[in-house]
C-alpha cells in the first residue's frame, strides 16, 4: 500500500550483495514460453521445469529441495546439506499434483504441512509452511547455496572468521571486525526480499507478509549468512531470540525463491503486491483467499511529530500485520487481513504512542474517524530541563547505536563504551553510551547545572529503555548523596540481544523522583548523575546485566 493504495507501507526494499549497476538492472523476472513446463519422477525426487530457465528437485522421502538448477547452473548445496524447514524434516508424504499452469508438491510431517508451487513460464518457486503447533520444531526455511557463485561482500554475510567471539555464532576477523549471521541490520519492515547477485544472475528470497511470525514490523532476525562452505538465504517463520510474543501458529507465505538475471526479483512478488488467485484452488491447508480476508483504513493521524515516521499496527494472538502513516497526514491502510479482532498501535519510530481495538469482517473495510495521539502519550512532549536523546523506542542517536546492528560490542569500529557526558555540550546525545552493562560501562556519568529556582524544588528523572539482558535495569546516584532505590525490572526478552544487533524489546519508562536536597545550591557547580546497571544475573563483559536506552531526561 502506498499512500490510497493496498499495498502494506513503511517497507524499504534492500538490493543486497549487489552492484549499483545491477540493482538498476531491469527487474522483471524473465519468462520463457511454456513447451518445456511439467514434472518427471526420477525416482529420488519430483524433477519440475518451469518452462523458463528453471529447474528445481523436491525429495519425495522428506520434502527438501535437492536442486535448483537456472540457467544450468547448480545453484542449491553446502556441506552436503539440501534446502529444507529448520535443518530437514525427516521421512515425509511427499506427494504432486498438476493444475493447468501450476505446480504443486505437498509435504506432510506429522502436523506440518509444506509447500512448493511453480508457474509456468516463471523462475519462481512458491513456497508455504503451515505449523499447526509444536510437535514440529519449524521456525525457518534456509535456501543453501553453493560456494563461490557469488561475492561475499556485505557485513551480515561473513560467517567464517578465525576466531569465536560468543557462543558458536559470532566471530572476529583479523582485524578486529566482528561478523555474524545475527547481523542482519534490517527490521522486517526494511525489506521486501534479501539474496545476492552476480550483476548476470540473481538468487532471492522474497519474504512473505509475516502474518503468522511475531515480533511486529521492527523484529530484527536471520537474514542471511556466507561462509567459506557456502551460503544461506532464511526465511524465518518464528524465531526466539530476543521475541517480545508468543509463537502463532498456521499457515505462513507465500515466500518466493527466485532467480534474476542479475537485477532484482519483480515487485509484483512482493508481500503487498503479490496476487495468488491461482493458488486458491490448490487445497493448501489454512490458506484464506483474498475475498476471506479484510482491510483497515485510517483518515489520517494527528498530534504527529513530523520528524519520525509513523506505523501502525495491528496484533492479536493469531495474527500480524502493519502500515506507515503517509507523512503529509497520517492517512494509512492495512489490507489483505484475516478476520477478527485487533489491537491497533500507532508507533512513533518505534515507539508505542496511541492504541485502540478494531474488528476486521471479511470482504469488509473498517474505516477510523482520524486518530489523534493525546499530547501526554509522547513522552516527549513533556517539558524538560534537559533531555538526552529523543523518545522513539529505539537508541538511535546515541554513541555506536548504528553499529550495533551489525556488529558485536566488542567490535575495533565501536567507539569507547566509558566516557562521560556534559549537558550543554552539545554532544551529549553522541557521547552517551547506547547500552549499558553492569560489567563494561556501569556508572556512567552525566554532569549538568540548574538554576537556583531548579535547585530548590524536587524533580522527576526519566530513563527509557528498549530491551534489557539479564533483569539489567538503571539505579541512580545524584552528587554521590542520594542513592535511588532499585527499580523492578520489567517484562523483556530472557534470550541475548544487545551482543546479536537487537535492541528490540519491550519499551519501558523508569521513573525517580529525586528531592530538591538531592541537588547543589551552587548554581556555577555540576550536578552529577550517575547511572548503574543492577541486576544479579548475567555473566561477564557483554553478556553482564545490561539495557538499551532510549531517552534520559529531567523533567521541570
Amino acid at each position: 500500500m502506498s499512500g490510497s493504495t493496498d499495498r502494506p507501507l513503511g517497507r524499504r526494499t534492500f538490493v543486497l550483495g549487489t552492484t549499483a549497476a545491477a540493482a538498476s538492472a531491469t527487474a522483471l523476472t524473465r519468462t520463457a514460453a511454456a513447451a518445456s513446463f511439467g514434472y518427471t519422477d526420477d525416482g529420488s525426487n519430483y524433477v519440475i521445469d518451469t518452462g523458463a530457465y528453471l529447474v528445481f528437485k523436491v525429495s519425495k522421502t522428506n520434502g527438501d529441495l535437492t536442486s535448483l538448477v537456472y540457467r544450468g547452473t547448480e545453484y542449491q548445496g553446502y556441506g552436503g546439506k539440501n534446502s529444507h524447514v529448520e535443518s530437514g524434516l525427516g521421512t515425509s508424504t511427499v506427494t504432486i499434483a498438476q493444475s493447468g499452469s501450476t505446480i504443486l508438491v505437498s509435504v506432510a510431517y506429522g502436523t506440518l504441512k509444506h509447500y512448493y508451487a511453480a508457474r509456468s513460464g516463471e523462475n519462481n518457486v512458491y513456497l508455504w509452511t503451515n505449523k499447526a503447533d509444536t510437535s514440529v520444531s519449524a521456525t525457518r526455511y534456509i535456501v543453501r547455496v553453493k560456494a563461490g557463485l557469488f561475492l561475499n561482500d556485505e557485513p551480515d554475510s561473513y560467517t567464517y572468521a578465525p576466531t569465536t567471539v560468543e557462543s558458536a555464532d559470532v566471530f572476529a576477523k583479523s582485524d578486529g571486525q566482528t561478523r555474524s549471521k545475527h547481523y542482519s541490520k534490517l527490521r522486517v519492515i526494511d525489506y521486501d526480499y534479501i539474496g545476492w547477485t552476480t550483476g548476470s544472475a540473481g538468487l532471492w528470497i522474497v519474504r512473505s507478509n509475516h502474518e503468522k511470525a511475531s515480533g511486529g514490523p521492527f523484529y530484527r532476525s536471520l537474514l542471511r549468512h556466507q561462509s567459506a562452505d557456502g551460503g544461506g538465504l532464511y526465511e524465518i517463520l518464528y524465531y526466539g531470540e530476543n521475541q517480545t510474543e508468543s509463537e502463532r501458529f498456521g499457515l505462513q507465505g507465500p515466500y518466493v525463491i527466485a532467480f534474476t538475471d542479475g537485477g532484482a526479483p519483480s515487485s509484483s512478488l512482493y508481500a503487498g503486491n503479490l496476487t495468488t488467485s491461482w493458488a486458491d484452488s490448490l487445497g493448501i491447508s489454512g490458506y484464506v483467499a483474498a475475498g476471506g480476508r479484510g482491510r483497515v483504513a485510517g483518515v489520517g493521524v494527528s498530534g504527529r511529530d513530523t520528524a519520525y515516521a509513523y506505523t501502525v499496527g495491528l496484533a492479536n494472538s493469531a495474527a500480524q500485520y502493519w502500515g506507515s502513516a503517509r507523512a503529509s497526514d497520517g492517512y494509512f491502510s492495512v489490507a489483505g487481513v484475516l478476520p477478527g479482532s485487533y489491537t491497533l498501535t500507532v508507533f512513533k519510530g518505534e515507539l508505542a504512542v496511541y492504541t485502540t481495538s478494531v474488528t476486521v469482517t471479511a470482504g469488509g473495510t473498517t474505516t477510523l474517524n482520524s486518530i489523534a495521539i493525546p499530547s501526554s502519550n509522547d513522552p516527549s512532549n513533556a517539558s524538560a530541563i534537559w533531555r538526552i536523546g529523543n523518545w522513539d523506542g529505539t537508541p538511535g542517536g546515541f554513541k555506536n547505536a548504528d553499529l550495533m546492528t551489525y556488529a558485536h560490542p566488542s567490535d575495533v569500529r565501536a567507539a569507547s563504551w566509558t566516557g562521560n557526558v556534559v549537558v550543554g555540550s552539545g554532544t551529549e546525545t553522541s557521547a552517551f553510551p547506547c547500552y549499558l552493562w553492569k560489567d563494561v560501562n556501569s556508572g556512567v556519568i552525566v554532569y549538568f547545572k540548574l538554576t537556583a529556582a531548579q535547585a530548590a524544588a524536587a524533580h522527576t528523572l526519566r530513563i527509557g529503555v528498549t530491551t534489557a539482558y539479564a533483569n539489567g535495569r538503571p539505579q541512580i546516584v545524584v552528587n554521590d548523596t542520594w542513592t535511588s532505590a532499585v527499580p523492578s525490572p520489567p517484562t523483556q526478552p530472557s534470550t541475548r540481544s544487545l551482543t546479536v544487533g537487537s535492541y528490540r524489546g519491550n519499551n519501558h519508562t523508569f521513573t525517580y523522583s529525586v528531592p530538591a536536597s538531592a541537588w547543589l545550591t551552587d548554581t556555577s557547580a555540576y550536578n552529577t548523575l550517575k547511572i548503574y546497571v543492577a541486576s544479579g544475573s548475567g555473566s561477564t563483559s557483554f553478556l553482564s546485566a545490561g539495557t538499551s536506552v532510549d531517552a534520559v531526561d529531567l523533567l521541570t
